[in-house]
């Protein structure tokens, strides 16, 4: 018999007497809770991230009942668990300490028939500080464990195994959560309890065995059974109360693989195993994953071969959904990853100084096709190596890996995000270097002990970024080797240029920042600081120079824009040409380079950040451009110091018959030039498709543009090339007209121009998209877009805006 704890519950301050009996929902945390409740202002709006500080600064208490019969008391054990506990808690049971916890990655489980009684029980979770207990175990550590300076605004985050980003991040608020973001359960074990069930595959051709273990704990010597149901077929295996586990096979003749997305279906064998009245379901992605790492004349490749076919990973790096975890939801998870798969990605990275994300986030990969490069959760600062710390963090790893190793999303096991690289930050490391990289290794070590042991079918990459096996060399400007973090544009100042001097074999970070979108703005920003240097728009910029990086790279690109509106609206032209320059570039060097994961897909509140999917889920430039740069077909233009270069890349299992044109175009829409084009790219096949010699070109640079357009069957896709920075090119005025229209299918916005126009971006005030935008606009082309939302005709009638980049500054 299981029963959840789920629902409402009661908040208590211990500091505050006058804030008691708050009703809060759990699943959830206590920030939510007291904002429904109007005991905080809401801590996303202007500045009001410093006036809610002092709930991270108190004691907080979760409290229940709930009834019990006489027949729990037959059971051998109650159990209770409890997942995403954050972070240091103590549980009592009708006033009496039944267990305490202090690692919200590591779910607490524990049997409290001995604190229970027939009839009304009390539960109570003691929610401490955690700035206290941070600060208390780094005086216990033998020497000083630098933490993320710069990132964190609480100290010493790194000696809890707590999400790093609640203290802050450079595109995080600091709020110190608080609360129980899983489920909570009551388990009651008549004869045994079921602990794990685990799977394993072995192929032979196109057949798979599927292996399937269970783990499970006997408390009575009673006769038990496990019933497996597995594709079709049910078995019925008696247990031997002398044991911990069983295990069966079952056979899969032509089995139907799993898929990334873009290379085939994602299919999913459904599993389920009782026993003693505990269930457990799972579905089960059948497929072969390689990691290959060879050495070669470049230096050692880097990628992923999937059923025997090298994929190459298309995304973006995922951190938590919502700085507030009360207000995640599965249908906040299930729009997202959508909308990751819908700009054709094909794999995500879970950053390090997140969370394991939860079960629903896997479930959805599955099902969507999008693999998962899963770090384990540690980010940018040095770690304790103790026994103790040692100890805690092996029983999360193990916990968390078996957790989550039977999805079939799952790629790659990380150790930590730049904790390499982070030796060489700080000045008591750079001082030592020596014991502070035995310090690390001496971690990583028992990390990457307890993920092989766990799972020993995938394989174990120290850290991101990292050269290789046991290689602490300089992966950010290394592009040889391994995978690469290219920050050489944001942070270091080298223009957009710069993307195409690097070459990396798989690059797991890269990024550039935008402003939100105003609709964005409007909901953290009163309109008297709609302005990028007043004190509620600088609050929302965590990155110390973001602000003065967008805006001079405006100058070096971009003419200045006119207002705020087109300065917002500029910053997303430039961020999603930052991110397409080097995304295309790397793509077109295809097979040295396949891995592409750009930093971020996401926001956590809304915040300038370098998301391409703004907090409330808009779109922003970048999405929608990254829907066309990790298209299974890409045209990208390529320049050499001799030449001109047009070439398609085909990631797809099957060749493209290609045919279309390739036109030389003024600014004020005559073709100067007509080319067409034909061409015939293998499956995976990377093919020239035209050249030309810069010279024939020099000198008109700045008169006109290249436009490409190919189609394969009934896919088309396009591409624009501009000779000349934007700034040096006279643009005439697009004269941009458009109306929105109900068809049978929906609302269409119908948008033409009479001159080129560039950049030409959809704005919807409301919730919603559309299918494309950012794109180039031709006269004599119009297009219909249609919008995906739930908005009426006049209600998208007066909340669209049409921008172009003329009228950015014109």
């Amino acid at each position: 018999m299981m029963f959840s704890l789920n629902g409402e519950w009661l908040l208590d301050c211990i500091d505050q007497p006058e804030i008691q009996n708050i009703a809060v929902q759990l699943p959830g945390d206590v920030h939510s809770a007291l904002l429904e409740a109007g005991k905080i202002v809401d801590p996303y709006w202007a500045d009001n991230e410093k006036q809610v500080q002092w709930v991270g600064q108190c004691e907080w208490r979760l409290r229940r009942s709930f009834e019990l019969s006489e027949e729990i008391f037959n059971a051998a054990s109650l159990d209770l668990s409890i997942e995403y506990l954050d972070t240091i808690a103590e549980i009592k049971i009708n006033g009496q300490a039944a267990a305490d916890s202090s690692n919200m990655f590591l779910a607490l489980n524990v049997n409290i028939l001995p604190f229970v009684v027939i009839g009304e029980n009390s539960i109570e979770i003691l929610l401490k500080r955690a700035d206290l207990a941070a600060r208390a175990q780094a005086e216990k550590l033998p020497f000083p464990i630098p933490w993320a300076v710069g990132n964190n605004q609480i100290p010493h985050m790194n000696t809890l195994r707590k999400a790093q980003c609640h203290a802050g991040w450079d595109w995080g608020i600091c709020l110190s959560a608080a609360g129980v973001y899983g489920d909570i359960t009551l388990q009651a074990v008549e004869n045994a309890a079921l602990l794990a069930v685990q799977t394993e595959q072995v192929w032979c051709a196109e057949s798979c065995t599927v292996n399937v273990s269970i783990d499970y704990k006997a408390v009575r010597n009673s006769p038990c059974s496990a019933v497996i149901e597995f594709n079709g077929q049910t078995e019925e295996v008696p247990l031997d109360v002398l044991s911990n586990k069983v295990e069966l096979s079952f056979s899969v003749t032509e089995a139907k693989r799993w898929w990334p997305a873009g290379y085939g279906e994602p299919h999913l064998y459904p599993l389920k195993v009782t026993l003693d009245g505990q269930v457990i379901c799972k579905k089960i992605g059948l497929r072969e994953l390689q990691l290959i790492t060879e050495e070669d004349e470049t230096g050692s490749s880097m990628y992923f071969k999937v059923n025997g076919f090298a994929v190459s990973a298309k995304g973006a790096n995922w951190i938590p959904l919502d700085a507030m975890p009360g207000r995640n939801s599965e249908q906040r998870y299930r729009q997202m990853l959508s909308d990751a798969a819908a700009a054709n990605m094909n794999m995500l990275r879970v950053w390090g100084g997140g969370i394991y994300e939860h079960d629903i986030f896997y479930e959805l990969c599955d099902e969507l096709g999008l693999l998962v490069w899963q770090d384990l959760m540690f980010a940018c600062a040095l770690y304790p190596s103790t026994a103790d710390f040692i100890d805690q963090v092996s029983a999360e790893v193990d916990y968390q890996v078996k957790r989550l190793r039977d999805h079939a999303c799952i790629a790659l096991w990380c150790g930590d995000n730049e904790v390499i690289g982070a030796i060489g930050w700080y000045p008591e490391s750079r001082a030592n270097r020596e014991k502070y990289v035995v310090n690390y290794d001496r971690l990583n070590r028992a990390l990457e002990q307890s993920v092989t042991q766990a799972d020993p079918g995938r394989r174990f990459w120290a850290s991101s970024p990292c050269n290789g096996e046991l290689d602490f060399g300089d992966a950010w400007h290394d592009d040889n080797r391994g995978d690469m973090h290219y920050w050489d544009v944001w942070h270091s100042g080298k223009s957009i240029d710069a993307y195409t001097e690097v070459n990396p074999r798989f690059c797991s970070e890269f990024g550039f920042q935008s402003w939100p979108s105003l609709p964005t703005v409007k909901k953290f920003a009163p309109q008297s600081d709609w302005n990028v240097t007043s004190p509620s728009f600088e609050n929302h910029q965590k990155n110390a120079r973001g602000n003065s990086i967008i805006t001079e790279m405006f100058t070096r690109y971009y003419r200045f824009p006119n207002g705020f509106e087109n300065m917002l609206y500029l910053s997303q032209v430039q961020q999603s040409t930052a991110i397409k320059t080097a995304s295309e570039y790397w793509r077109s060097c295809k097979p040295l380079n396949r891995g592409i994961l750009y930093w971020q897909l996401n926001d956590c509140w809304p915040v300038s950040s370098w998301s391409s999917i703004e907090y409330d889920g808009r779109w922003k430039q970048l999405h929608y451009q990254a829907k066309r740069f990790f298209a299974p077909l890409l045209a990208v233009f390529v320049k050499s110091e001799t030449h001109l270069t047009l070439r398609v890349v085909n990631d797809a299992k099957t060749a493209a018959e290609l045919d279309g044109e390739l036109i030389w175009q003024s600014w004020n829409g005559d073709v100067l030039s007509r080319e067409p084009l034909s061409g015939y790219a293998e499956a995976d096949g990377n093919i020239e498709l035209w050249s030309c010699p810069l010279e024939k070109i020099s000198g008109s640079e700045s008169e006109g543009f290249f436009y490409v357009q190919l189609t394969n069957q009934k896919v088309c896709f396009d591409n624009t090339y501009f000779a000349a920075k934007p700034k040096q090119c006279d643009f005439s005025d697009p004269e941009i007209s458009y109306e929105v229209i109900e068809t049978s299918s929906g609302l269409e916005v119908l948008i033409r121009a009479e001159k080129p126009a560039f950049f030409v971006h959809l704005e919807y005030q409301g919730a919603g998209r559309f299918a494309d935008s950012s794109f180039t606009l031709l006269p004599d082309a119009p297009r219909s877009i249609a919008f995906i939302g739930e908005a009426g005709l006049e209600q998208l009638k007066e909340g669209l805006r049409v921008y172009d980049l003329y009228h950015s500054y014109a």
